[in-house]
């Protein structure tokens, strides 16, 4: 990370912004509210083995349903008029999908444009911004929403500006410049590589139209620091959790007129507020991408000392029957057993399941081990 966080701000430490933004958060956790809870948003689960490649083609999407698709005309008028967006001007296909184990949403964003206006160097650009609050926290989280106005501006900002819910401004396209604007002190990190990427592909000149294909993923963050990812907190992703997330288009087509704006949520300050924002779902592998049986587990030492364990069936699909065996001689057909080894050493447990798909074996070699 650059010093650029602190070392222009020297009046404000860390050990204050960082409480500043435990307080500012802390603020927030009160207000769950979001908007459209009548319309289902769903995120897609990849499989583990076909995590989507960021690199300009989709074909990795394709197994992606068209129910989770979150089209044009799931955009309202942020300007409240009532406008329609014409599909021959702008029409877009935005697809989401997360990775179990992965705290990643992957994102494909589809764009037909008749006018693609990105030959400025700054913040003039077809952009699409989105907002994600991996904990539905809620609340603000633009330094100019503060609640505590008497604040000075640079700790506004410093420790509360996407701090607990990111907003990103991604250039469709960025040409000569970063994939996006980060809006947020935590630029210099949270839109490089481990934390995100992104690839686009279009073949289309400022001022033409064309199609522009995008792909990208981002990590959802509960704490997202100024100073860094030393102590950034990652948001947990599981199945069947809802996350609150929101985009909007920024479209330039006339160049002596400012931009349209059109969102997923009806209300237009989503960008700065995450209460505004739409919940998302975090969805389960489709059953056609689901083995039928397949037996899976973890544990937990709950007492060294001791050598105990509680083990913990994570199996998927129907199960009628566990049996578990501990290394040691002994087994269990108890589905999420306790076990007390009477000795140390390393041990190779067994979980055996059966159910109307089969059976399924998962051996885990040496995990479970006291010395």
């Amino acid at each position: 990370m650059t010093a650029k966080s602190f070392t222009v701000k020297p009046t404000s430490s860390p050990a204050r912004i960082f409480s500043a933004a435990f307080s500012a958060v802390a603020l927030c956790l009160s207000v769950h509210a979001l908007e459209r809870p009548d319309v289902p948003f769903k995120v897609f689960q990849f499989p583990a083995d076909q995590i989507p490649r960021v690199d300009g083609n989709i074909d990795d999407w394709a197994m992606v349903p068209e129910d989770y698709v979150v089209g044009t005309d799931k955009l309202m008028d942020d300007s409240n008029r009532g406008r329609v967006i014409d599909r021959e001007s702008l029409d877009v296909r935005v697809r989401v999908g997360w990775v179990k184990g992965l705290n990643r949403l992957y994102f494909l964003y589809e764009a037909t444009d008749n006018v693609w206006d990105f030959a400025s160097a700054g913040l003039r650009n077809d952009t699409f911004e989105i907002v994600v609050d991996g904990d539905m926290s809620g609340g603000p989280l633009i330094e100019r929403f503060h609640p505590e106005k008497g604040l000075p501006a640079r700790d506004r900002y410093f420790s509360f500006q996407s701090v607990h819910a990111q907003n990103y401004h991604i250039f469709t396209p960025a040409e000569g410049k970063d994939w996006c604007m980060a809006w947020g002190p935590q630029a210099s990190w949270i839109k490089e590589l481990p934390w995100s990427n992104a690839k686009c592909s279009y073949n289309f000149k400022p001022g033409q139209g064309g199609k522009l294909v995008l792909e990208f993923w981002v990590t959802p963050f509960d704490y997202a620091g100024a100073e860094g990812p030393q102590r950034a907190i990652e948001s947990v992703l599981r199945e069947n959790k809802s996350i609150g997330l929101c985009w909007a288009i920024i479209d330039y087509d006339d160049p002596d007129k400012g931009n349209q704006f059109w969102n997923l949520s009806p209300k237009h300050t989503m960008y700065g507020q995450a209460s505004e924002l739409v919940a998302f779902k975090l969805m389960p592998l489709e059953a056609s991408l689901q083995k039928p049986l397949e037996a899976q587990w973890s544990f937990k030492v709950v007492d060294f000392e001791r050598r105990v364990v509680a083990f913990q069936d994570a199996s998927a699909g129907e199960v009628t029957a566990w049996k578990w065996e501990f290394g040691d001689g002994k087994t269990s057909d108890e589905q999420h057993p306790v076990h007390t080894y009477e000795k140390a050493g390393d041990y190779v447990v067994v979980l055996n399941v059966e159910g109307p798909g089969g059976k399924s074996r998962r051996s885990k070699v040496w995990d479970v081990g006291f010395r």
